[in-house]
């Protein structure tokens, strides 16, 4: 195991664009002996993902700045700054900023794998799908 200390200063992150959001890696598997990832996302006015769900991943969501509107298993949430919402494995969600400023969002994901996932999606945006799939991640058909 590797419990090595992990010490990132705020200008040493990966940063990647994906579904109109900018992420910014906190803490990686490898980081974390695969317990978890971390990011940051800054989810503009109109940004946000599609509805999903995660096959692998429980996923968390915690509101630094703004607010965000999430839709939880048919439930609408509008979660704002200090929120902290669960999504587990399975569960279909999604959520968009549908104020008119800027919102910051800690996203946690255990365990962890699925930051590969973003990393490739920020440099093949357009395979955004094909590329969610190999990582569990689901897209309903509407």
């Amino acid at each position: 195991m590797n419990h090595a200390l992990v010490v990132r200063p705020g200008d040493d992150r990966e940063t990647i664009a994906g579904a109109g959001d900018e992420y910014r890696f906190l803490a990686t598997g490898p980081e974390t002996d695969g317990r978890y990832f971390l990011m940051e996302g800054i989810v503009p006015p109109g940004g946000g993902p599609p509805p999903h769900v995660q096959t692998r991943e429980e996923e968390g969501f915690y509101i630094l700045e703004g607010t965000v509107r999430f839709w939880v298993d048919g439930k609408v949430i509008d979660a704002s700054r200090g929120t902290f919402l669960h999504v587990p494995r399975g569960m279909l969600h999604n959520f968009r900023n549908e104020s008119n400023e800027t919102a910051r969002v800690l996203f946690i994901f255990a365990p962890s794998g699925i930051e590969e996932m973003f990393s490739k999606m920020g440099a093949t945006p357009e395979l955004y799908a094909e590329i969610a799939n190999e990582y569990g991640v689901e897209f309903p058909k509407e």
